[in-house]
């Protein structure tokens, strides 16, 4: 699983504010008040759960009154079991003690606190995988056995479709725009419908309705950790199957369908679960230390946003001239990664102010840095910046093209630029094929595949056969 690409970054709150949050979840601020409740006098089954004559005692403690409060302090109580917040003295008397982790969530480090939450947000997980075994075993005939192995339930199925939901949330929230709530048709579309499919079939779309049934479900389960901010499905939709909207719905009609939001302490969950899972999980922040080169190459495929906070906090760390200089000489070479590397470092040097002027003065002359210093000289105003030769001009366009092709692929943007390009320079392929850049070829194969004009078209690609015969390729 290292392999895998890695994922766009996350912004996290801080560790303080997250611990702080994961202090106050239902679930485990209910698990630390049943543990120091908890006495000599506490009973517990074999199983470690309270006996059923002190549950009336425990959801008084927990001030929960109603119809399911017996079942949500006997939910609190297994999860401080679980974390260690109680200790089971002696199985066969079933006596308990206050456990070694009640004190990390009042003495010890932010670190401390949430790795008590994870411990939590496993238990609860692992819940969420398990369906309602009265409603399945309620499927069997009365009076028959009851063969847990015959019941239509696969565990670990269960558990992996659990993970794909939550992962293709994950992605969502991260991925630039992804702020707002999802709603739980579209989450459960994502699980059972492929990108590409047309208009779904009836089966089809039971298919997705009996998923996001099965998601409110688990979500449920999953609120009182922290893990998500979600809005259950209306009852009156569930009390009513046959109820369809009429037209397109508005957006107080999608929310009656379901709508969930990772918190920030959702984020920092899943994406301990998924580093731990081996995958590739960066976070904003985590490059801050380390030189310009490693900033360029891993912002390469940071979503818009994201590159920008990380740029922002690595100078924030930085004097700007000595950045600008630090950028700038990262940003040469000609292999593959370079033409994105000079888009990256050319963005991070919007960021500097004036002081960074010096550093681009000095590069004005370098073949594969002169025509990025006069954009930034020009942009910020500066006195006596010298023209660009013909040259220059061309080598930065395949310069830009290529790393946008890096950064975007065959996007609409490109494609724009591509036709723009070819519209205000007459001649251009008739230049464009001999400028010395190793991505001249590729470059000029992209504007014959993007330009919508076949004449154009064609230009760009008798172009980038010249430009590969000239490389020797």
């Amino acid at each position: 699983m290292s392999d895998s690409p890695p994922l766009p970054p996350v912004r996290l709150t801080s560790e303080a504010e997250l611990a702080r949050d994961a202090l106050a979840t239902p679930l485990l601020s209910r698990a630390a008040r049943l543990a120091r409740w908890a006495g000599p006098d506490t009973r517990v089954g074999a199983g470690g759960e309270l006996v059923e004559e002190q549950l009336a005692g425990a959801a008084d403690v927990l001030g929960l009154t109603g119809d399911d409060a017996a079942a949500f302090a006997s939910e609190a109580w297994r999860i401080a079991v679980d974390t260690g917040l109680v200790e089971i003295v002696d199985e066969d008397e079933g006596t308990v003690a206050a456990g070694a982790e009640l004190a990390l969530l009042t003495s010890g480090g932010p670190q401390d606190v949430l790795g008590v939450w994870l411990v939590a947000l496993e238990a609860v997980l692992a819940d969420a995988s398990v369906p309602d075994l009265d409603e399945l075993v309620g499927a069997v005939e009365d009076g028959a056995e009851v063969d847990l192995s015959s019941l239509e339930w696969d565990p670990e199925a269960e558990a992996e479709f659990l993970d794909e939901v939550l992962g293709n949330l994950y992605l969502l929230t991260v991925s630039d725009g992804g702020d707002g709530p999802v709603p739980l048709p579209a989450l459960a579309a994502s699980m059972i419908m492929p990108d590409d499919m047309g208009d779904p079939s009836n089966d089809v779309l039971e298919q997705v309705s009996d998923a996001m049934m099965r998601l409110d479900d688990q979500f449920r389960l999953l609120a009182p950790v922290g893990l998500v901010d979600f809005q259950p499905v209306d009852e009156a939709l569930m009390a009513d199957t046959d109820e369809e909207p009429a037209g397109p719905l508005d957006e107080t009609d999608v929310s009656r369908y379901g709508m969930v939001q990772l918190t920030p302490l959702g984020l920092y969950g899943l994406r301990a679960r998924l580093l731990e899972a081996g995958l590739s999980v960066p976070a904003v922040g985590d490059l801050v230390d380390k030189g310009a080169d490693a900033l360029l190459d891993g912002t390469g495929l940071f979503p818009p946003a994201a590159a920008q906070a990380e740029t922002e906090q690595w100078l924030a760390r930085r004097e700007p001239l000595a950045a600008a200089r630090e950028l700038l000489a990262a940003a040469r070479g000609g292999d593959a990664g370079a033409p994105l590397r000079r888009l990256r470092c050319q963005q991070a040097l919007s960021l500097v102010g004036g002081e960074a002027e010096p550093a681009l003065r000095e590069v004005l002359d370098d073949a594969e840095l002169g025509g990025l210093a006069r954009v930034w000289l020009s942009e910020h105003g500066a006195a006596d910046v010298p023209p660009p030769s013909e040259t220059m001009i061309f080598w930065l366009t395949i310069d830009t093209v290529a790393a946008q092709l890096a950064a975007e692929g065959n996007s609409a943007e490109l494609q724009g630029l591509v036709e723009g390009l070819a519209q205000q320079h007459g001649g251009f392929f008739a230049t464009a094929w001999r400028v010395d850049h190793p991505a001249t070829p590729d470059v000029l194969e992209a504007m014959g595949r993007l330009h919508p004009d076949k004449k154009v078209a064609k230009e760009a690609r008798k172009a980038a056969f010249k430009a590969r015969s000239q490389q020797g390729g």
